[in-house]
């Protein structure tokens, strides 16, 4: 797959749907807070994936559009504020110990 301003834009209207489905389930399910809802691991990995995704078209496309560039931008911006959520790339859950993988998951 080439890396282009089209599959980006798929890419973020796809975690934006991500997020409004989660806003919605958690009204549905009385009202939890995003941050209680177990959905939000996934959702920081799509984030960081459009994230990278972004960082990518930049580095190999230098024409990008001032407001796609502001786009990528913000999506770094709020994957910054995630980060801590996206599950580990170095070690799969299931090799963790138990301390590993509390402080993982930040219980």
């Amino acid at each position: 797959m080439a890396i282009t301003v089209q599959n980006f834009i798929k890419l973020a209207n796809f975690y934006n749907q991500v997020a409004k489905t989660m806003s919605a389930i958690c009204v549905t399910k009385g009202g939890i807070p995003l941050e209680n809802y177990v959905g939000r691991f996934f959702a920081a990995d799509v984030l960081e994936f459009v994230a990278e995704y972004g960082e990518r078209l930049l580095s190999s496309d230098k024409n990008i559009e001032k407001d796609v560039a502001d786009v990528i931008a913000r999506f770094k911006a709020q994957f910054e504020h995630v980060r801590s959520l996206t599950t580990p790339s170095q070690k799969p859950i299931y090799e963790m110990t138990l301390e590993e993988f509390e402080r993982t998951m930040n219980i």
